[in-house]
């Protein structure tokens, strides 16, 4: 270790000796003193499982939780088609079921109907069907790329999944992943929500993000039993000395959570 690591790790080590030390039995105590509403809890769910169009799963916590869904669940079986289609890299198909719900949704968003044709292309591009491609991209999104220099670099970087090979990773390889489609899925039932006057994103991974964030915060003041995973929320006392949560091996779990919510 050189000196200046030295001298950091000292300080930093200073730093957390100054800190306010809270012991695991009394943050318990006090999350105990916190009282949390199961209806509130049931609604962050219920608005969950709503916007994500998870309608199945939707009619199921509703009858075992009594929260009564703020929609229509038969609404969400629409945006769940479409959705499914994205997914399945049937494009066209989702285009005309949008098309068939409300028309305006794409004459009014350039982006996210571009996003529709290059997932297209996309689509042609891993069947090998080249030719198609080829002609696809200058019929249908060329002339989109000349009016938008965005439109354009995503265009030129769709086009060189064509220079390597599909079973090799590439530069480009992320585009023909599942979460690619999932993106764009995710954009589009947005869309389809806010025709429908409806909200767009989930209030719960919002209120994980406050909370890494507020972790973040206090982690500055005192030492504490911390979340550092929330996909197993369990408390973790962190030794003596040891890096802020967000830094080190421990926040890379916990941060992708966040993050992908």
């Amino acid at each position: 270790m050189s000196n200046s690591q030295a001298s950091n790790q000292a300080a930093a080590n200073a730093a957390s000796l100054a800190k306010k030390v809270i012991s695991k039995d009394e943050w318990n105590a006090r999350l105990a003193e916190v009282h949390v509403d199961r209806e509130d809890l049931n609604k962050l769910i219920m608005n969950y499982l709503i916007i994500e169009g998870y309608k199945d799963a939707a009619e199921k916590f509703s009858l075992e939780s009594g929260a009564k869904p703020p929609v229509n669940l038969e609404s969400i079986q629409d945006r769940m088609i479409v959705r499914t289609s994205i997914q399945r890299g049937n494009i066209e198909e989702a285009i005309e079921r949008v098309n068939d719900l409300n028309p305006e949704i794409l004459d009014t968003n350039p982006k996210l109907f571009f996003h529709l044709q290059q997932q297209r292309l996309i689509e042609y591009i891993r069947e090998g069907r080249v030719m198609e491609a080829l002609e696809f991209a200058q019929e249908e999104l060329a002339p989109r790329g000349e009016e938008n220099p965005e439109f354009l670099s995503e265009l030129e970087r769709t086009m060189s999944l064509l220079a390597f090979d599909m079973n090799s990773t590439s530069p480009v390889s992320d585009l023909l992943a599942p979460a690619q489609r999932q993106k764009l899925a995710s954009e589009l039932n947005s869309a389809l929500l806010l025709s429908q006057s409806q909200e767009k994103d989930p209030k719960l991974p919002a209120l994980l993000k406050m909370c890494w964030y507020a972790q973040q915060q206090l982690d500055e003041r005192c030492t504490y039993p911390k979340i550092k995973d929330f996909t197993k929320a369990e408390l973790v006392m962190e030794p003596m000395g040891t890096g802020p949560i967000g830094g080190g091996n421990g926040s890379g779990s916990s941060s992708g959570a966040v993050a992908g919510a």
